[in-house]
Formats: C-alpha cells, structure tokens, sequence
C-alpha cells in the first residue's frame, strides 16, 4: 500500500540499522546505480536522497530498477513457488537474453501457469519484467545523447535488428530513426508504481502514460502523424516539471498539476477532460455523473470513451471515474494503479491536504488535431 511507503525517514533508518522486520515487505531503489535490494541488504548504505521505496518487486522492476546481485531480492521473493524459482534463476544467470515463451517452454514449464503464478509474486509477468529490464538500460543511454550502438550494448542485446524491434514496439519507432531534431521527445518518468513516458515539445506536455500500456506504440503513432514534428528520445522543461509534480504527489506535498498540456481530441474530448480536472483529489465521480457535469446527459457512453482517450494519466485524472454501482471499472494502465491512486488521494483528502488539479484555463495549450 503506498502509505506504507510515504515516511521515507523512517524506511531509510530501517535500512540503515539492515531491520529484518522489513525483509520481503519493503524495498529500496537506489536511483543514482540503477538497483533495488532488500532492507537487510550488506552492500554500503546509499545516501537518503538516491533511495526510493517500493512495496513491491514488480513495482521496483516497473520503475526501471534492476535486482541487486548481492541480496537477490527476486530470488528471495521467488522462494516459495518452484516453477517461479526456475525462471528466476534462468532470468539472473542470462539477464540480457530476449526470453520467449518457447524459452520458458524449454524449462518445462507451461506458460500460462507461470504467467500467472509471476505477476501475482511480482506484479508484472516473466516476459514484460524481462523486456523492460532490458530497455530501460538503452532508453536511458540514448535519453543521455548515447549512440544507437551503446544503447543497444547497454540494453543487452546482441542484435541491433533485435534491438530496434524491441525498442519498436515501445515507442513505435527505430532508435536509429531519430535526428536529435524532433519536434517532441519522449524520456523514461520513475514513479512508484511503474514507469511512464512523457513526452513533450519545448511548451508543453503531450503524452504521459506507463510504459507497459499496450495502447502506447499505437497511441505515441497518432502523436507523431498529429504533430507531424516526428518523436525523438530526451525531455523538454515540461518533462522536467510534471516529473517534479509527479514527485510531490506520490510524496504526499500535493495533488496539484500545473504543468502546461496541450489537448489532442475533438472539442467535445477536450471538455470532458477538463471536468476530469476538475475532480478533487480524493473523490471519484461515475461516467453520469461527468455527463450531467457537462451538460450532456445522455452522452455517458460517449463520455466513457473519451475517458478511455486520455493519454496524460494522473494529471488528468481518469483514474477518478467509477462504475455506478462503486466498481472501479476498467483503466488503461490497470486496476491495480487504478486501486493505488485513489486509495493514496483518499489519504490526501483525509488528512486535508492539497485536493485539487488546476481546472480550466491555467497553464493548458488546446489543440484539437487528434481524436
């Protein structure tokens, strides 16, 4: 649970004092090398402000971290089921290898089944805490001004053609496409439930969604024929500032969003993402409710998929609109987060802290070039 995680001070000196009450049920991601360990774990202390916690081993991994060689944190979580303890051992013995289910077939294991029994240990399956691993290492050699090569290198692959596949299928394009002139780029957001990528233009924010969303390559490709400025890999002083916000709220300072963006949908798209922002932090609202906000009452299913459109999560909050009966319905980037940001926002309103996005107007570019 993410209030679990909020008193950083308090984690910090359980890892600083290796507290084995903590073992298996909190982890530390320390941003400056890259790797998450458990508590307990012998290596040297890093300092307060490079460590970030994580309830979770699929939350480390989603966030861009790598497992400790030392601790072993995978390896420990993966004790108790044998078939999760296989692929696990096969994962840290060839970690840059492109794992495939025949792979896992290999192993004599059904792939189904440790496709389940995998994401309910870590979060996230065999395959996807595979594929991310492996990328996030070149996104962020490239987002560094590296060559298509050392990204490549970095990442693990032996095959730049499998490289480039890989890296297709997250952002819809080849690494050796970009020119360092792009209109928008796109760089790597750490948040403590998976990573996002957000990408901007030198004005404002365009897309912020997690990287493991399917709908991304497809909806990163409507950006680029939108914009017609084409995407390349780094970040704008938008990027900057909605990762800053994003901070503050998953630290609990505030819930407050006012990084400019800039609306791809029809005029009717855009008004229901504007009364999403207009959702306190803390409360939820059901898909009539929105429509009989804007005036349109009869137009719940049309509000429904403009909610499902929204490609800037958490800022505009969609992860606020429920089921009419209290069910949390569908959310692109799972329910699971969906869970999440509403449980840490009733937290917020609880303790009457920061509940409001900026609504209207304020800091936002409209543009309705996309649907």
């Amino acid at each position: 649970m993410l209030y679990d995680i909020e008193n950083h001070d308090l984690l910090y000196d359980a890892l600083v004092r290796r507290d084995p009450a903590y073992d298996g049920r909190v982890y530390v991601g320390v941003t400056s090398t890259g790797i998450f360990c458990r508590l307990n774990c012998p290596a040297r202390n890093p300092k307060p402000e490079n460590c970030r916690f994580f309830a979770t081993v699929g939350e480390c991994i989603e966030s861009g971290f790598r497992p400790c060689k030392r601790c072993k944190p995978v390896a420990t979580a993966a004790e108790a089921d044998p078939a999760v303890k296989i692929l696990v051992a096969a994962f840290e013995a060839d970690p840059a290898r492109r794992w495939t289910e025949a792979d896992v077939i290999a192993l004599g294991l059904d792939p189904s089944t440790v496709r389940r029994s995998f994401k309910r240990q870590f979060g996230v399956t065999f395959l996807e805490m595979a594929r991310l691993s492996r990328l996030r290492d070149g996104f962020v050699t490239l987002s560094d001004g590296g060559r298509v090569i050392d990204a490549q290198l970095e990442a693990g692959f032996d095959s730049p053609s499998g490289f480039r596949s890989a890296f297709a299928r997250l952002l819809g394009q080849s690494p050796a496409s970009f020119t360092g002139e792009e209109f928008l780029k796109a760089d790597w957001i750490d948040s403590p439930i998976g990573a996002l990528v957000a990408v901007s233009d030198r004005s404002s924010l365009h897309l912020l969604e997690f990287v493991d969303r399917k709908a991304l390559p497809r909806e990163l490709s409507r950006l680029r024929d939108a914009t017609r400025g084409g995407i390349g890999i780094g970040r704008f002083a938008p990027t900057e500032q909605i990762e800053a916000e994003l901070k503050a709220y998953f630290s609990g300072e505030g819930a407050r969003f006012e990084t400019p963006m800039t609306y791809h949908g029809s005029p009717f798209t855009r008004e229901v993402w504007l009364e999403l922002r207009r959702i306190p932090a803390g409360a939820t609202r059901s898909y009539s409710d929105l429509a009989k906000a804007i005036g349109r009452p009869s137009a719940t299913r049309a509000v429904a998929r403009a909610n499902g459109a929204n490609q800037i999560a958490i800022a505009i909050p969609c992860h606020r609109v429920i089921g009419a009966d209290g069910s949390l319905t569908g959310y692109g980037g799972g329910i699971w987060r969906k869970q999440k940001l509403i449980e840490l926002e009733q937290a917020y309103a609880s303790q009457g802290g920061e509940q409001t996005h900026v609504a209207s107007g304020q800091g936002t570019v409209i543009r309705g070039s996309a649907s």
